[in-house]
């Protein structure tokens, strides 16, 4: 247990990407607020275009909203003081404590990282204020160290807190020892001081068959093992942090009945968790279509997803031919949704005068809803609630988009959502003939009733009884289950150091 009024910290670092730090991070944030401890999440830099509003309208990674909610608190702009929002191969927008302050190319933010050193560490020092326990999340690898100068999400930030660290590999991908070996040798001396131990992740087996393999990590790096832990099924169920999850093969549904929902996999997808409601319903199948595949004939649904780069990805979607199959699915009778980006998209034109997102220019849309959009103005982020203009269900959710709207399809709104005044206001279009629609809002597929209704409106069916939310929660308790299990957590918590404040 932590002492009483000593506040501590304990960062996992990782031996790559995609190795399951947020996972384990807000399992871990879910066991210890079990216990009773007041516990906060923390990346001190991330990079995602799957992004969540706090309540005081900043944007911050969704893996850090997740845990959050895995302990229990609304998610704060501190608990993600840099966020990078990836807009080309080299560029990105930059998001510090939630406002956003231009965008930078890769050679220009390894400039400015050390700037952005203070600012990670004042966010820091407010959440342990607040807290008994911070859990720190790395990005990427321990070992990057063509960018370790001026680092401020790995060991970089852990030198300037002064937090120990855990590092933990992959054994699913392979080669686990010698990641853990490869990244124990590359790091400082300074820096193999904060490490306290290792934690083996996605194990699947007996794990008493590797037994041999941490007594070798053991010898050498000089540190404990503070557990095995064995592949968690219910990872899918949970938000994830990056397009790295669609790269994955999914599985065919090709059930009598199954709703058919296709969402083009754009470049610079971004909020793609908001398809995670649809996934977790049955009698639903939601594949991602891949660059270089066509948009298949038997879809029941085209789905639109957010974009970080909305005139690149509309230029994108075309190449790859996904055009003139939308306008046969649409031929066929199909529905089409549109989701932020996917939704600028579906109007008849996309302007972007001030080059907000990439170069300045123009194009046309893709004609299916009667708007037109103009990026320009101020980001707009914050906490929406209203109910649906078809069926009346509540909805709820946030708005994060750069644009303006407009234009006679307007008159035809899919929500109404309340203002502070008490007042509603329109949000999103739907067609004459009701088959194609957009919206602003994010989470729009959270909302049990809305997404029932939307669904029973392409084929009647029974209702499942999924309430997402509390699936949500479910999961975090059994993941939490799954960690308590597996890992000593008395003693990953007692080496979590005291934060110097």
């Amino acid at each position: 247990m932590v002492p009483c009024g000593v506040v501590r910290a304990l960062m996992l670092q990782g031996t790559g990407s995609d190795v399951g730090k947020s996972l384990l991070a807000a399992g871990l944030c879910r066991a210890w607020t079990r216990q009773g401890l007041r516990v906060r999440p923390f990346k001190p830099q991330n990079m995602s275009n799957n992004a969540a509003v706090t309540a005081d309208g900043g944007e911050i990674g969704r893996a850090q909203a997740l845990q959050a909610l895995a302990c229990g608190i609304p998610p704060s702009s501190d608990m993600n003081p840099v966020l990078l929002k990836p807009q080309t191969d080299v560029g990105a927008q930059v998001i510090v404590q939630g406002r956003s302050i231009g965008n930078a190319q890769a050679g220009a933010f390894q400039t400015l990282k050390p700037q952005l050193l203070p600012r990670a560490l004042e966010s820091f020092g407010r959440l342990a204020a607040e807290a008994d326990l911070v859990v720190i999340e790395g990005a990427g690898s321990a070992a990057e160290v063509n960018l370790r100068e001026g680092d401020i999400a790995n060991m970089g930030f852990a030198l300037a807190a002064s937090v120990p660290v855990v590092l933990v590999g992959d054994i699913d991908r392979g080669g686990v020892i010698a990641s853990l070996i490869g990244t124990w040798v590359l790091l400082t001396e300074a820096e193999r001081a904060l490490v306290r131990g290792t934690i083996i992740n996605k194990f699947r087996g007996d794990p008493k068959l590797f037994a041999g393999g941490l007594q070798i990590i053991a010898e050498h790096l000089g540190r404990p093992s503070f557990g095995v832990v064995p592949w968690f099924e219910g990872a899918a169920r949970l938000p994830a942090e990056d397009a790295v999850a669609l790269e994955k093969p999914q599985p065919a549904d090709d059930g009598a009945g199954v709703i058919r929902i296709g969402v083009p996999r754009l470049a610079r997808i971004a909020n793609f968790d908001d398809l995670d409601p649809l996934i977790a319903e049955p009698g639903v199948s939601v594949r991602f279509i891949q660059p270089g595949e066509a948009l298949p004939g038997d879809l029941d649904v085209v789905l639109l997803p957010g974009s970080k780069a909305t005139l690149a990805d509309l230029a994108f979607f075309r190449a790859q031919g996904w055009e003139i199959d939308l306008q046969a699915h649409v031929r066929r009778g199909g529905l089409v949704v549109g989701l932020c980006g996917g939704y600028q998209m579906l109007g008849r034109l996309i302007a972007d005068p001030g080059g907000i997102e990439g170069p300045p220019g123009e194009a046309a849309g893709l004609s299916l809803l009667d708007v037109r959009t103009v990026l320009e103005g101020e980001k707009v982020l914050r906490l929406a609630e209203g109910t649906a203009c078809i069926g009346g269900e509540a909805v709820q959710g946030y708005e994060m988009h750069i644009g303006r709207t407009t234009g006679a399809g307007l008159s035809r709104p899919l929500l109404r959502l309340r203002e502070g005044d008490g007042t509603s206001r329109p949000e999103g279009a739907v067609s004459t003939d009701g088959r194609v629609m957009g919206s602003y809002l994010h989470g729009l597929f959270q909302a049990d009733a809305f997404r029932h209704g939307f669904l029973d409106r392409i084929r009647r069916r029974p209702v499942s009884g999924i309430a997402f939310g509390a699936s949500i929660e479910a999961t975090l308790d059994a993941l939490a289950d799954h960690l308590e299990a597996h890992l000593d957590l008395n003693a990953l918590l007692a080496a979590a150091g005291p934060v110097r404040t």
